[in-house]
């Protein structure tokens, strides 16, 4: 057997071999920080941006030099074999897809809708109109959770026991000032991100426990705390400890994913977590089956944009015949919005009321 070399750890999708030009319908500030920093990195082609708020579209096309600014959306979606990228917010997403042309490929931004309800909805529009869809869950394309992925691949972990997801971090809410409007906050539109991580994993769980709160300094928000246990029954353990408002500085702040197996463990810090949307430096640090220590993994990009151009890349291939599959496909995006949903009624319904023993 050959010695394991971290640094052969897969940390990059390969990319299409003949990129098709990408339509981008809304200019918010995904598209700005990790949307066309992405497709500029990779080099894929933009046709053009549409938004709502010209003023911000035109303000995107200007700042990555796109060549066209779409005056509405049916011009966007005229383009000819082109690949949508829809990142507007979930509720419109139904709205959109039913105009795409029939049979297009598209990108959704996660989450997949902001109910169960709208996510079946959107699923139904997919597969209605034969739309090759795919979810925008970027994590899943980020260096270090590919490289996990390979280090799980090779047998290096053994059989997975233990999934823990710890975030003390402070985000700056105020970024999303169209959150304050909202009924779900946290588990929607963040810790998503890592449910659907811990699906990729170990698959759906049997149960949830949820518990989703929120924080003196931000009342108006519906959320932006939560702790959730995952049940994936008696041998393995699964818990996201989630605090977005932790603000005394870097030295007991903390992103990382743990996954931890029989026969070793990856510890993936998430380091643009803890300073967004700037950013700190990434780590990934294993120790397995042939890694006797643990051993620092070099990273060779970042989850944004690395990310979102693994998730484009797989798309693309997938709708030239490259890729067999789709990695995030709605099909798959619609059982992680059932874990999320799954949360909610379980935060919603609460814990044992101690009252009730005698």
């Amino acid at each position: 057997m050959s010695a394991f070399i971290p640094s052969e750890l897969q940390q990059t999708w390969p990319r299409p071999s003949a990129p098709k030009p990408i339509v981008i319908i809304g200019a918010g500030g995904v598209v700005r920080d990790a949307h066309l920093p992405a497709y500029r990195k990779a080099e894929f082609p933009v046709a053009g941006v549409f938004d709502l708020n010209r003023e911000t579209a035109e303000q995107r096309a200007k700042e990555f030099n796109l060549p066209r600014v779409f005056s509405t959306l049916a011009e966007a979606v005229g383009v000819s074999g082109a690949v949508f990228d829809v990142a507007t917010p979930p509720k419109v997403h139904p709205v959109i897809l039913e105009q795409l042309p029939e049979g297009a490929a598209v990108m959704i931004q996660k989450p997949m809708g902001d109910t169960l309800e709208t996510a079946r909805r959107i699923h139904e529009i997919c597969r209605r109109r034969r739309l090759k869809a795919a979810v925008n869950f970027q994590l899943r394309f980020s260096p270090y959770m590919l490289a996990i992925r390979d280090f799980i691949r090779r047998g290096e972990l053994g059989e997975i026991v233990d999934v823990e997801v710890h975030l003390n971090l402070e985000t700056p809410w105020d970024l999303f000032p169209f959150l304050l409007q909202e009924s779900r906050v946290e588990i929607l539109v963040h810790t998503v991100h890592h449910l659907d991580l811990v699906r990729l994993f170990l698959g759906d769980p049997r149960r949830v426990y949820a518990r989703t709160v929120k924080h003196p300094r931000f009342p108006k928000l519906a959320s932006v705390r939560s702790s959730i246990i995952l049940d994936y029954g008696d041998m393995v353990r699964c818990c996201l400890s989630v605090n977005h408002c932790h603000r005394y500085g870097a030295q007991h702040s903390a992103a990382t994913v743990r996954i931890e197996g029989t026969e070793g463990c990856a510890v993936a810090t998430l380091g643009l977590l803890l300073d967004y949307p700037k950013g700190r430096e990434d780590k990934l640090e294993v120790i397995g089956r042939s890694v006797k220590g643990w051993t620092d993994v070099p990273l060779g990009g970042k989850w944004f944009p690395d990310g979102f151009i693994g998730t484009m890349s797989n798309l693309q291939r997938f709708a030239a015949g490259e890729d067999a599959a789709l990695v995030s496909p709605v099909d798959d995006a619609l059982q992680t919005m059932r874990l999320v949903e799954a949360c909610y009624v379980s935060d919603q319904r609460g814990g044992i009321e101690m009252e009730s023993l005698k």
